[in-house]
């Protein structure tokens, strides 16, 4: 019974979906047509600027109407074939129309192309994502080598000014690093939360490995961009060993470092058996969500005295590897929500996210350069849904603690 009516449903859902979908394709129809009408009275309206009136006697007439070239204008997503009137100067001279001139550069299948790619379609797909042409009108540039032209020549520049612009006017109170895998190459991606709570993607770098070499290539990357670091810096990271001996190596004692708890009670899982995982877990989470960081930290030692005695060594030394970094968060006192937004490298994430999502539509990478546009082109796009972290209200507090502990550890030094 229930078969037969869901039958019933669909016979009747049926026409009012073929209507909707005749109507948008009438509606995009519609819109192409006026489109295209349109600029063809701009042709008509500036060769009778230049000639006059098509077919009447003028004096002193400075050109004349001189048929029509079939001429290549930017259209809908592609590049259309049309008809433009030509007009030449009494002397012979072909003379320039320039609404007809503009029109002919104004460029926006490089900006479709590039909207199309970020929402998943593939370069191979871009003509079939296109709305069909009016009969009678021909086109080109929709090709995949086409598409994949148009997003090499518009995304290299726009990339390469994007990861190059100075930073001296922002007031950085926190920056996170993170990596990511892309093709073969290893990318490490820097963002920088503003005091007033923005994220700002800083840089990318990229190598064959998340070693010290390369994350101390794009810090210094940034301080050559003019990067301003007053009193201490805040940094949260996943816990690679290159990107902690990269911070030590380029920034020394002005960065405070907070390691993700995430990622070390992922990496602690790894190293248990499935029975142990639920409990250890719970534990971490437990201990990291306590009020002091000296209430974490004996919750933690006591976890790992308890993995020692059940025979999971291994555990137990990852687990006390980098502990007090993990408490870092609960040592400046910050306020819980705050807390919650520093003790992971979460607030990176869907930034990590865009640029897996984008990247995964590329299935033949070339060289470096083409991972470096695409993940360029990615953090670009990421940055128009960011939003402040949660707690940003309690950022200043922050930086003003943490600007306070630099300028007591250097009267201590003097002393």
């Amino acid at each position: 019974m229930e078969g037969v009516a869901r039958q019933a449903l669909r016979q009747l859902m049926l026409p009012m979906i073929s209507g909707v979908l005749a109507t948008k394709e009438a509606l995009f129809g519609l819109v192409q047509q006026s489109g295209l009408l349109v600029m063809r009275e701009v042709f008509a309206e500036e060769a009778e600027k230049a000639a006059g009136p098509k077919g009447r006697h003028q004096a002193n007439r400075g050109a004349n109407h001189w048929g029509s070239a079939p001429t290549e204008f930017p259209f809908a997503g592609r590049t259309v074939i049309l008809k433009r009137p030509r007009v030449r100067a009494v002397d012979g001279r072909e003379v320039t129309l320039p609404r007809i001139e503009q029109l002919r550069q104004v460029d926006p299948v490089c900006e479709r192309v590039i909207e199309q790619i970020l929402l998943g379609v593939s370069t191979r797909g871009y003509g079939k994502s296109l709305e069909r042409l009016p009969e009678g009108i021909r086109s080109r540039g929709t090709s995949k080598s086409a598409a994949s032209r148009h997003v090499v020549e518009r995304t290299g520049r726009r990339v390469e000014e994007f990861l190059a612009r100075s930073l001296e006017d922002l007031d950085l109170a926190i920056l996170v690093l993170d990596g990511l895998k892309v093709a073969e190459h290893c990318v490490v991606v820097a963002l920088g939360i503003a005091v007033d709570g923005t994220k700002h993607p800083l840089g990318i770098w990229q190598g064959s490995t998340e070693n010290s070499r390369i994350c101390t290539e794009l810090l210094q990357d940034l301080i050559s961009r003019a990067l301003r670091i007053e009193g201490r810096l805040l940094c949260v990271i996943d816990g690679g060993k290159g990107l902690r001996k990269a911070l030590d190596d380029v920034f020394g004692d002005a960065v405070v470092v907070q390691r993700c708890q995430v990622h070390k009670m992922r990496n602690l899982r790894e190293h248990l058996p499935e029975k142990r995982h639920a409990y250890v877990i719970k534990t971490m989470r437990e201990a990291y969500g306590s009020s002091s960081a000296t209430a974490a930290r004996k919750r933690l030692q006591a976890l790992a005295s308890w993995l020692e005695g059940n025979g999971e060594d291994t555990a137990a030394r990852s687990l006390r590897e980098g502990l007090e970094e993990t408490l870092t968060v609960l040592k400046l006192g910050l306020p819980a929500t705050l807390r919650r937004s520093l003790a992971t490298t979460n607030c990176i994430e869907n930034l990590m996210g865009s640029i897996r999502r984008i990247t995964h539509n590329v299935k033949h990478w070339r060289n470096g350069s083409m991972v470096r546009r695409w993940v360029g082109l990615a953090v670009a796009h990421a940055q128009k849904r960011f939003r402040r972290i949660k707690g940003h209200t309690d950022l200043p507090t922050l930086v003003l603690t943490l600007r306070s502990k630099a300028h007591d550890d250097q009267a201590t030094a003097v002393a």
